[in-house]
């Protein structure tokens, strides 16, 4: 039984008529007509009363033509799905984001495939360290992640998004607070916050390699995992930090964020796996560049 047969069926219950069902599916009579009887022969059963004056369903037509409208319906909704699917309007994108991003970047690429792709099942995780969002893409786990790019790695592709300047976070009665600038030499003495050293966290070198071109290595270091407790750690008085610029919008009590004199930057980058996304994952991609470009 093929769905072509089942539309012809369709079609003459619907029209009651040979020739106008004919001359709407664009076929011609006689073949419809064959492709009715065969239909008949395959349920075992008259689907319709002919006469030469009209034609009418049979209480098995009657019948029939409910499960062909369920069996139809259910076919062109599939291939519906799946012109979505790959024209990237449904299926599921999980993102990565690295901690600084998790706050300026994730809001706004949440609305945007909320209002764009209604369809598409958005997985987001935030406050991620770059080395866990390597091992997500190449695990599969994340089909994109914004992250600090390191070293090439087989099997991922990096596209840069944007160049972020680093800010020192100072507890709010810090005596270099209240400066419009401050000199990253003048902390030398400070115990710094910082995320895990090793392979956990791509901005414990950077601030390191940052301090070190001031001439000094911080006599006390204070691991913190998540960007958000960082600034929480500042706050308390703790220490101080070097953080990406749009931690800014992380507003907490008692800590208050300063330019540098000597401007310091570190970069952010989207990852994929190479070859072909997905063309949801395409089309999400798209947005989160269009995104961090405005």
């Amino acid at each position: 039984m093929e769905l072509r047969t089942l539309r012809y069926f369709l079609a003459v219950a619907d029209e009651l008529h040979f020739g106008r069902a004919a001359a709407r599916l664009h076929v011609a009579q006689s073949a419809l007509s064959a492709q009715v009887k065969q239909l008949e022969n395959e349920v075992g059963l008259v689907l319709l009363d002919r006469s030469t004056r009209h034609v009418e369903l049979s209480e098995a037509g009657r019948r029939f033509r409910e499960h062909a409208l369920r069996i139809t319906g259910a076919a062109s909704n599939a291939e519906a799905d799946m012109r979505a699917l790959a024209q990237g309007l449904t299926g599921r994108v999980s993102v990565g984001f690295v901690g600084t991003a998790t706050y300026d970047v994730l809001p706004q690429v949440a609305r945007r495939v909320h209002d764009e792709l209604p369809d598409v099942e958005l997985v987001l995780r935030g406050e991620l360290l770059s080395p866990e969002l390597y091992a997500g893409i190449e695990s599969g786990t994340f089909d994109l992640a914004l992250l600090r790019p390191g070293a090439a790695r087989d099997g991922v592709r990096l596209r840069p998004l944007r160049t972020e300047r680093l800010v020192a976070a100072l507890p709010s009665r810090h005596r270099l607070a209240t400066g419009e600038t401050v000199a990253l030499a003048d902390l030398a003495s400070e115990a710094f916050v910082i995320h895990p050293s090793g392979d956990h966290s791509s901005m414990h070198d950077q601030v390191l390699a940052a301090c070190g071109r001031a001439g000094f290595r911080p006599a006390r270091l204070v691991e913190v995992g998540e960007t958000a407790t960082l600034v929480v750690f500042v706050a308390a008085g703790l220490g101080v930090a070097l953080v990406p610029e749009p931690v800014r919008s992380l507003a907490v009590a008692g800590a208050t964020y300063v330019q540098l004199a000597d401007p310091e930057t570190v970069d952010l980058a989207l990852a994929s796996r190479t070859g072909e996304p997905s063309a949801a994952a395409a089309r999400v991609a798209r947005i989160i560049g269009e995104t961090v470009r405005d």
